[in-house]
């Protein structure tokens, strides 16, 4: 009973010794990887750096527990980050201590809805927002984060703080104003993290680059001359708190709340699978949910914020090693160490690093050859990818979701509104039915015309298929049989079969024509039956192929 609902017992009471170095590798290197992440992360987020850290505790001990990705490295992410700040932002000052409340809010709100959705086995509605919308919405995402963080780069208090364009003008108007230390600073640890990660790929180096800015900064007093530092960073674990409930506070974050549960859910899916194709086991995507809503509760009264499964960390954790659970369990008892005796040491950390951190980890989420792709393939689709990114830009975080996901569902309509059909003509060297358009010299005859529907039929298709029919039938008038090839139609609705009835008695009045069916799959016979299709029609929707329904026309012309 209990590995049914904690998966921890499934793999703990079997664990190898042999796994047991490469655990303990990955533990420490997503560690170090994740303390200068983390509390870079809590800063986009808007919260204080020790915050960040506090995230990477509690959460992760509760995942372990019952998530059932091996290698999934959980933690703040960059998304979710820049989603909280703009969610809470909105209604209380980024720093202050109505905004943590609210946050840790959220994060309570979050992991309620990430858990129901496990415990209901709802894990299937992540599948509407397409892959197409994450990755525009993604992208977009990549360059407001990117941006946000700009006034730490530059050591200039920007008064924008979330839309690209007012960024960059009024950075453009303070050019003056900017502190060349820090910019000096920061640029210097951005091009230190993309050679060090290019040319010792194994090493840590957003560890690195924190280190030796703590060590320049401290050296050179270099916070005398106007270069912002993270301070005073508390000691000691997070205290047992309970989240604020209140109902407005509820209903204002509750937009934010499901976007972050949606999003932050299908970045960690997506990872977790991958990861599990690769070693061979199963990934239950509800146990999933599961995981993370309960990880985003228990953290919620340790002074956390937000958690999912990330993609960097994610990969970092799997290539050093990782083969269970325990690689997070270590990697969140070395946080839990760093901050019981080791937070003094980032007292003189410049905000322009942690920015930089945030701006090196977000320029792969910018997937230029996916929209590429997309427009190559089908346009429509790269058309979801660009409406996306677009709407995230210039309306927002949000809004731009939102704006995706309504797009990517009216495309989605509009294809099952207007679907392939076909009119078939006989190969005879092939012995096969194939759309006269493509192959030109397949036979047809004067008096038949046959049609295949590649779609399932109801109410929002039902009339494109009648018109391309019967402007068929008006461009051939000396039609007496229609053989319509159903192997394509998995489902049909009862408004599709009342249609199909019209039409076929429209044209046995008027013209004479006679309608038979071939390649009735059974859910859609046992429609027309319910329908009275038998007593209407007899055998005419029965005939097992094509050719089957021919022979019958072969009688009966005699």
């Amino acid at each position: 009973m209990l590995k049914k609902f904690m998966p921890i017992f499934e793999w703990l009471p079997n664990y190898k010794k042999s796994d047991l170095s490469g655990d303990m590798s990955a533990g420490l290197i997503v560690a170090i990887m994740l303390i200068p992440q983390g509390m870079a992360y809590a800063m986009l987020a808007g919260l204080p750096p020790v915050i960040g850290l506090y995230a990477s505790t509690v959460p992760l001990l509760i995942y372990a527990l019952f998530g059932t990705s091996k290698q999934l490295a959980v933690g703040p992410v960059a998304m979710v980050s820049l989603l909280v700040l703009t969610g809470v932002s909105t209604i209380a000052e980024p720093g202050t201590d109505e905004y943590i409340s609210l946050v840790l809010l959220l994060m309570f709100m979050i992991g309620v809805i990430q858990l129901l959705m496990g415990v209901l086995k709802l894990g299937f509605l992540v599948n509407f927002m397409s892959h197409a919308v994450i990755s525009g919405f993604t992208a977009a995402a990549a360059i407001i984060i990117g941006l946000s963080q700009l006034k730490h780069l530059i050591g200039v208090s920007l008064e924008a703080d979330k839309d690209v364009f007012l960024i960059l003008w009024e950075t453009a108007n303070r050019i003056p104003e900017i502190n060349p230390i820090t910019l000096a600073i920061g640029l210097i640890s951005i091009i230190l993290l993309i050679v060090l990660k290019k040319v010792i790929p194994k090493i840590p180096a957003p560890l690195i680059v924190v280190v030796l800015s703590i060590l320049t900064v401290y050296y050179l007093q270099l916070h005398e001359t106007g270069v912002k530092i993270v301070g005073e960073v508390p000691s000691g674990l997070p205290s047992l708190s309970v989240p604020a409930l209140n109902m407005e506070g509820f209903i204002a974050l509750l937009p934010i709340a499901l976007t972050i549960s949606f999003v932050g859910f299908m970045e960690s899916i997506a990872m977790a699978k991958a990861i599990a194709v690769k070693e061979k086991y199963k990934v239950v995507p509800n146990k999933e949910l599961t995981g993370l809503g309960l990880a985003n509760i228990g953290g919620s009264f340790f002074s956390g914020y937000p958690v999912t499964g990330g993609f960097s960390r994610s990969a970092v954790n799997y290539q050093s090693g990782a083969k269970t659970p325990l690689a997070t369990i270590i990697t969140a008892g070395l946080i839990v160490i760093t901050l019981m005796f080791f937070t003094g040491l980032f007292y003189y950390l410049p905000n322009a690093v942690l920015a930089a951190i945030i701006m090196v980890a977000v320029y792969s989420l910018i997937d230029v050859k996916e929209v590429k792709y997309l427009l190559r393939i089908k346009k429509i689709d790269g058309s979801v990818w660009i409406v996306t990114f677009l709407a995230t830009l210039v309306f927002g975080i949000v809004e731009g979701i939102l704006i995706g996901v309504a797009y990517s569902l009216l495309v989605f309509v509009g294809k099952r509104a207007y679907p392939h059909i076909a009119e078939l003509g006989y190969l005879e060297e092939e012995r096969v039915y194939r759309n006269v358009q493509r192959y030109p010299n397949a036979e047809t005859e004067e008096d038949l015309i046959i049609y295949r529907f590649d779609s399932s039929l109801f109410f929002a298709n039902i009339a494109a298929f009648e018109d391309r029919l019967n402007e068929r039938l008006i461009e051939k008038p000396a039609t007496k049989w229609v053989i319509l090839d159903f192997t394509g139609v998995n489902m049909i609705d009862a408004v599709a079969i009342h249609s199909l009835e019209e039409i076929m008695v429209t044209q046995s009045n008027d013209h004479g024509v006679k309608f038979l069916f071939s390649g009735v799959k059974g859910p859609v016979r046992d429609l027309f039956e319910k329908a009275g299709w038998e007593k209407k029609y007899g055998e005419a929707y029965k005939f097992l192929s094509i050719n089957h329904a021919r022979q019958a026309i072969r009688e009966e012309r005699g």
